[in-house]
């Protein structure tokens, strides 16, 4: 580490050790004792400004304190089934980790559909993955290993990618945009696998709106990546739409538990269950209430607006191009 950036995040670090004692108590669940990785972190999103990064970083703690973040692991989405449907519909799961200790993460882009309950269950949903990652795995990969572990890599599969998608990018914005908020470079690698062409044409367009350090992060893969990604893990690591041989759906699997999207992995079994336990904790003599934990949803910075909005274009000069939409009111984004 160079000089420059030790003298910036002991900058950093000086700024909030003056914060209040209820950011210094959020910030915690943050940094899980890591406390100069996660200075970096914030460091590098705000390009080594130490007055961004600082102000970003208290906004990010005022945001954990105002929606309860803290709490999120006690909130697990019932009934079951209710949260099987959102499993279904907005496919996320680990499937492993890498060589370096790294979890793996797949998202199938292309097949989900975040069409079986609302936004709030979905964000939620997407938060409770982001803060069992930290507060639970990265911690006990770290402690694994002996170093610390404070990242991950992901595979996002675009398996069924077709111009209804348009119809989440809204959504999608809205989640990317929590992340790059208050979860500022948590993934090292964006490995993205059996991207059709539609996926192709939007790239390149996106691709130079992009901040060269996230371009960096991003590697499109041929096929289903399979040789590619063994390369830094395991056979028993790769997503389950990687095994196959070829490309195929993502969606589904012969086995349930092997598909990591699925709420009968052993990932998402796990979580669940971990939820339950937190609930039980806190509140021993409550049942567990039903309803989404709403949290306040962001505005997309400018950088965000203008990709969705590339995005949108791309995607009707690409339908109008092959004749698979007829007027642009067909693939108006909704606001429900």
């Amino acid at each position: 580490m160079g000089t420059a950036t030790q003298d910036a995040i002991n900058q950093l670090k000086a700024l909030m050790d003056q914060v209040e004692e209820q950011l210094k108590r959020t910030f915690q669940n943050i940094h899980q004792g890591y406390q100069p990785q996660t200075l970096e972190r914030f460091l590098k999103a705000r390009e080594w400004n130490v007055a961004k990064a600082h102000k970003m970083l208290v906004d990010c703690l005022q945001w954990r304190v105002q929606n309860e973040i803290d709490n999120i692991l006690t909130k697990p989405i019932v009934p079951a089934d209710l949260y099987r449907a959102v499993r279904d519909s907005q496919l996320i799961g680990m499937s492993g980790y890498s060589r370096e200790g790294l979890p793996v993460f797949a998202l199938g882009v292309g097949l989900s559909s975040f069409d079986k309950a609302s936004v709030h269950y979905y964000v939620q949903s997407h938060i409770q993955i982001n803060e069992y990652r930290d507060r639970v795995i990265l911690p006990s990969a770290s402690r694994k290993h002996g170093r610390p572990i404070t990242t991950c890599v992901k595979v996002l599969d675009m398996t069924g990618l077709k111009l209804s998608a348009l119809s989440q990018i809204k959504l999608m914005t809205v989640i990317s945009t929590v992340d790059d908020l208050n979860y500022p470079e948590k993934t090292n690698t964006y490995y993205i696998v059996n991207a059709p062409y539609i996926f192709s044409a939007c790239w390149k367009v996106v691709k130079p709106l992009l901040q060269e350090r996230t371009r960096r992060k991003v590697q499109v893969l041929s096929g289903n990546g399979r040789d590619e990604l063994l390369k830094i893990m395991d056979f028993t690591a790769l997503p389950h739409f990687c095994k196959r041989e070829g490309s195929g759906s993502s969606r589904h699997s012969e086995n349930a538990t092997e598909s990591c999207f699925s709420l009968d992995h052993p990932f998402h079994q796990q979580l669940y269950d971990y939820m339950k336990q937190q609930a039980s904790i806190k509140e021993p003599r409550e049942p567990i209430k039903q309803g989404s934990f709403h949290v306040n949803l962001p505005e997309p910075a400018a950088e965000g607006t203008d990709i969705v909005q590339t995005i949108e274009s791309q995607l009707h000069k690409f339908g109008n191009e092959n004749g698979l939409c007829g007027s642009k009111d067909d693939l108006k984004i909704s606001d429900d």
